[in-house]
């Protein structure tokens, strides 16, 4: 069965990520592969992940990104500011925390 989707858009520098968030088990991908093997630094899928572990969602949806762009940086950042959007649109009680965070812009 397929659950509902959250849909979230984020931007960073020349990179535009959609994010398909849905009910899960924590697993991420990016452009169709696994964020671990997307991303060539931790860091950048730490940045990504950000919005999950603040709201304490690590393994409640299971993502689905789409970027235009390569690289690390821009990618994780646009990412980040889509789940971000996707969370907000599942749950509007995290806007404080998300905001306090500043990934909500």
């Amino acid at each position: 069965m397929i659950g509902k989707y959250y849909y979230g858009t984020g931007r960073r520098k020349s990179s535009v990520a959609r994010v398909f968030m849905q009910q899960g088990k924590g697993e991420i991908s990016i452009n169709g592969l696994p964020v671990d093997k997307y991303f060539a630094r931790f860091t950048s899928e730490m940045i990504l992940k950000q919005p999950l572990d603040l709201t304490k969602n690590e393994t409640t949806f299971d993502i689905k990104v789409n970027d235009s762009c390569g690289g690390d940086y821009g990618p994780a950042g646009a990412g980040r500011q889509g789940i971000t959007r996707a969370v907000l649109a599942y749950e509007e009680d995290g806007r404080e925390e998300l905001s306090t965070a500043e990934y909500v812009t």
